[in-house]
C-alpha cells in the first residue's frame, strides 16, 4: 500500500493554519485540478487527495485525532466513508457555479467523485464505531485490570440471522436498482455541464434484493438493537486517553460492522501524583528524622516499602525509588517513585524540649553572610 502524504503538505498549508486559511488553500487547488476544469491525466487523483485533506483538516476532531497519531492511527480510526462524511464542500462549491438543487452534499460530492462515477462498484459502506468510556484507579492502572462492559448496539437480527426475511421467504432482486444497492440520478450544475450523483437506494436500504415477506422481528432491516456483554482486559501501564479497539463490535453496515473503542480514564489519587511513568509522593518527617537520619515505611502502588533519609535533609529534597512507578505500556520495566520530603517544623513543645532545641540554636555556626561571602 502506498504511503499517503501528509494532508497539510497536500494543501500547503501550515500545521497552525487556521479554518478558513485551510478552506482557501482547497479553493484554489479545487478549482485548478476539478476534473471538469483540469483533464490533464491526473489531474482527478490529485483532486480526490486535496479533497480528502480538506474533508479532514477542516473537521476539528478529526483534525485533532490526525495531529495526534498520524497516519497510521487515523486511518484505523476511519474509513474512507467516514471521512467524508459531515464534510462541508457546499459553500465552495456553490461558489464554482453548482447548484446541489436540495440534494445531500455528502451524497452528490463523494458518490460522484468516490463512488462507481469513478471507481466502478458499490460503495463501501461500514457501520459506525461505538464509543464506551471506562473510569479506573491508579492502583488498577498500574497492574491492568478486566472490566465486564454492557452497551448497546444495532447487529445483525436473530430472527431472520441478518436477512431481513422472514424465515422460508424468498428474496428477489431489488427492481428499483437492479440488485446494485445504488440509484443514479444526473442534474445540471451551470458551467460545469452535468453532474451524476449516486445514492443508496432507498426500496432496498442498498442491500439490492429485498424478500417477499419481511422479518416480522425486524421488519425487513434485518437488524435490531441488542445489548452486549463483553469481557475487556486493560492492560497495565494505560493512561487518560488510552484507547483500546475491539474489531467488528460496532454498528452493523451493509458492507462490515464498525468498531468499539473502549476510552480509559485514570482518575486522580488521593496521595500519588502521576507523571508519563513515575509518580510523586509527598511524604512528612519529623525535625529530629531530617536531622539524625532515619528508615521510614511509605506506601507504594503495590503496597509498601522502605526508604532511608539521609542525616541533615531538607524540605523538599527528592528521594528516589527506582521500579515502584508505573509499568511501561511499550517496554520493559517501570518508572520511579519520587518522593518528596517535608520537613514538620514541631510545635507545642515541652518545656525540656525547648531547653534542648534552644541548646542546639546555641552551638556556634556561621551566620548567613559568613557564609555566603566569608
Amino acid at each position: 500500500m502506498p504511503t499517503k502524504r501528509d494532508y497539510y503538505e497536500i494543501l500547503g498549508a501550515k500545521r497552525s493554519a487556521s479554518k478558513d486559511e485551510l478552506k482557501d488553500a482547497y479553493r484554489t487547488l479545487a478549482l485548478k485540478y476539478h476534473p471538469d476544469r483540469n483533464k490533464d491525466p491526473g489531474a482527478e487523483e490529485k483532486f480526490k487527495e486535496i479533497s480528502e485533506a480538506y474533508a479532514v483538516l477542516s473537521d476539528d476532531e478529526k483534525r485533532q485525532t490526525y495531529d495526534q497519531y498520524g497516519h497510521a492511527g487515523f486511518d484505523q480510526r476511519y474509513s474512507q466513508e467516514d471521512i467524508f462524511r459531515g464534510a462541508n464542500f457546499e459553500d465552495i462549491f456553490r461558489e464554482f457555479g453548482f447548484n446541489f438543487g436540495g440534494g445531500h452534499v455528502d451524497d452528490l460530492f463523494f458518490s460522484s467523485f468516490f463512488g462507481s462515477p469513478f471507481g466502478g462498484g458499490r460503495r463501501s459502506t461500514r457501520g459506525a464505531d461505538l464509543r464506551y468510556d471506562v473510569h479506573i484507579s491508579l492502583e488498577d492502572a498500574a497492574k491492568g485490570i478486566t472490566k465486564e462492559i454492557s452497551f448497546k448496539r444495532n447487529r445483525a437480527c436473530e430472527h431472520c440471522s441478518g436477512s431481513g426475511a422472514e424465515p422460508g421467504s424468498r428474496i428477489s432482486t431489488c427492481q428499483k436498482c437492479g440488485g446494485s444497492g445504488q440509484v443514479r440520478s444526473t442534474r445540471r450544475l451551470g458551467a460545469f455541464g452535468s453532474f451524476s450523483s449516486v445514492a443508496t437506494c432507498n426500496a432496498c436500504a442498498g442491500n439490492g434484493r429485498k424478500p417477499d415477506k419481511e422479518c416480522k422481528e425486524c421488519r425487513g432491516s434485518g437488524a435490531q438493537i441488542y445489548t452486549e456483554k463483553l469481557t475487556v482486559d486493560i492492560p497495565a501501564g494505560v493512561d487518560t486517553g488510552s484507547q483500546l479497539r475491539l474489531a467488528g463490535m460496532g454498528e452493523r453496515g451493509p458492507s462490515s460492522p464498525g468498531d468499539l473503542y473502549v476510552f480509559i480514564s485514570v482518575q486522580d489519587h488521593h496521595l500519588f501524583k502521576r507523571d508519563g511513568e513515575d509518580v510523586y509522593l509527598e511524604t512528612p518527617i519529623s525535625f529530629s528524622q531530617a536531622a539524625l537520619g532515619a528508615e521510614i515505611e511509605v506506601p507504594t502502588l503495590s503496597g509498601k516499602a522502605k526508604l532511608k533519609i539521609p542525616a541533615g535533609t531538607q524540605t523538599g529534597t527528592l528521594l528516589r525509588m527506582r521500579g515502584e512507578g508505573m509499568p511501561r505500556v511499550h517496554g520493559r520495566g517501570k518508572g520511579d517513585q519520587i518522593i518528596q520530603i517535608i520537613v514538620r517544623t514541631p510545635a507545642n513543645l515541652s518545656e525540656k524540649q525547648k531547653k534542648l532545641l534552644s541548646e542546639l540554636g546555641d552551638t556556634p555556626k556561621k551566620g548567613f553572610f559568613d557564609t555566603m561571602f566569608g
